[in-house]
């Protein structure tokens, strides 16, 4: 057989990846062009984050073009923080385009639901990609202890009896019980039996269950402060339940207001106030936990209670009024939120019907993940984790709130004191939807204020800034404020 020339039968022009084609490419422009493809297609998902580009090697040899062409253009990307190389692993795809290309991949980059928050804007918001991520609420997730979990995975494994892998208590396997009701005590003030813990999958399920039991009784709506987390009251909306305002100045939530309302029940956030960082002063407590004796209802969300690092430590509002105080916290911000675990203290007569809500829900969350928590709380590596995070947060909650003094001197900072969050408000002049889409744009990725906000309030930004280094958090801020 003649095979003069089957040469051009092996010959292929253009490449799979992507199915680029380098004659598409204006004269004198390979550079610019391979750029803007890539760029495209990182805006638009074809690329995703954590994908691997080729080697420049093997894509110069399919394109038919000079490697040093594809090398330009990875540096490119590489600058503009969309690329990042890691060494024999490749060039991974890390964040979006700081500037689409088109309107059809800045459609991806900027979600449409910036504009109007509804019940999908978290996840619209949490998909969107972004060079830099100031979402609040997040921990150090680079710090997770591997090594100590691993640890204690071993330990739990090698001393697990068979039975223990079949189906457990709905309300927590008692070994997570009690290590929750000795952490409590000792870092909360609450003084808690095991038998009174429900292990329940984060804050989420427990505003879920606390739906459900509220319904069951006829009771249709509870207060929330303003501002307040906008997750929270859209997942109380979810339940049917409306979510009267109650407003939040300088000593926490205004108990009048509240009492003025008739409203049964109030959700608080009282340790850290979400967003603003207020703590519910001495005399607002008292006048919330008369509320309560009254008849109220409190549900008492301690999100991030641990993290303190410029005032003393505020007892739990469910280690004074143990009766009226459904307590609720996880470790979301101790360790990661991926855990999904959290726990529920509730008053006495709404604990077997919470428990029995955890068992439609779920039969209970899975016990390996808690025997393991057990583990790492009772071994006392959870205290240690705590403290160096501590660390890690403070300095990077000291670099943004340089940065804000340098880059944007005129907004205000709130909730320094503890947390993973600052909150900052501007002049009224200032549009905070506005201004987080046009900083989504240039891949800084925060809430505006205006989401949280049933009331009017001033314009402002809540920025996370425990899963960023000190040099990303400057370069946000400093982002931000040529946004300003």
């Amino acid at each position: 057989m003649d095979r003069s020339n089957d040469g051009d039968f092996g010959r292929t022009i253009g490449a799979d990846f992507l199915q680029l084609n380098a004659a598409e490419a204006p004269a004198g422009g390979l550079a610019d062009w391979l750029t803007d493809q890539l760029r495209s297609a990182i805006s638009d998902g074809r690329l995703a984050i954590g994908s691997r580009l080729p080697a420049s090697r093997l894509l110069a040899a399919e394109l038919q073009i000079s490697r040093g062409v594809v090398t330009e253009a990875y540096q490119r990307l590489t600058e503009e923080g969309q690329v990042s190389g890691r060494g024999r692993a490749g060039t991974i795809v890390v964040a979006a385009p700081a500037v689409a290309p088109a309107p059809r991949a800045r459609a991806h980059v900027v979600p449409p639901q910036m504009r109007a928050p509804d019940l999908d804007i978290f996840v619209a918001l949490r998909a969107a990609p972004a060079r830099i991520d100031l979402t609040p609420g997040v921990p150090d997730l680079a710090s997770f202890p591997r090594a100590a979990w691993l640890r204690s995975e071993r330990a739990v494994l090698n001393d697990l009896e068979p039975a223990a892998f079949g189906y457990g208590d709905p309300s927590g396997t008692p070994t997570l019980r009690r290590a929750v009701s000795t952490w409590l005590a000792r870092y909360r003030g609450i003084a808690a039996h095991p038998e009174e813990v429900i292990i329940v999958a984060g804050v989420s399920q427990a505003i879920g269950m606390l739906a459900q039991l509220l319904q069951a009784r006829g009771i249709h709506e509870v207060a929330v402060e303003d501002p307040s987390s906008l997750g929270s009251r859209q997942h109380l909306d979810e339940w049917g339940l409306r979510t009267p305002p109650i407003p939040v100045d300088s000593g926490g939530l205004q108990v009048d207001v509240l009492r003025k309302s008739g409203a049964p029940v109030v959700m608080v956030t009282p340790a850290h106030q979400f967003p603003t960082g207020v703590v519910l002063e001495g005399e607002r407590r008292r006048e919330l936990l008369q509320w309560a004796a009254d008849g109220g209802l409190i549900f008492e969300d301690d999100y991030d209670a641990e993290h303190r690092y410029d005032r003393p430590p505020v007892p739990a509002l469910r280690s004074m009024q143990a009766e009226q105080v459904i307590y609720t916290g996880s470790v979301s911000k101790l360790l990661a939120p991926a855990l999904r675990i959290g726990w529920i203290v509730p008053p006495a007569q709404y604990r077997d019907e919470l428990i029995s809500l955890k068992r439609r829900a779920d039969l209970g969350n899975a016990s390996l993940p808690q025997l393991t928590l057990a583990h790492l709380m009772e071994s006392g590596e959870l205290e240690r984790q705590l403290r160096y995070v501590h660390r890690r947060h403070r300095t990077r909650r000291d670099a943004m709130a340089t940065a804000i003094a340098n880059y944007l001197p005129t907004a205000t900072v709130h909730g320094a004191a503890a947390g993973l969050h600052l909150t900052i408000t501007f002049p009224p002049d200032i549009d905070d939807v506005a201004l987080a889409t046009a900083a989504l744009e240039h891949g800084i990725k925060t809430h505006p204020l205006s989401w949280h906000c049933q009331l009017p309030h001033a314009p402002g930004l809540v920025l996370g800034y425990a899963a960023r280094t000190p040099t990303e958090l400057t370069e946000a801020i400093r982002t931000l404020a040529t946004l300003v």
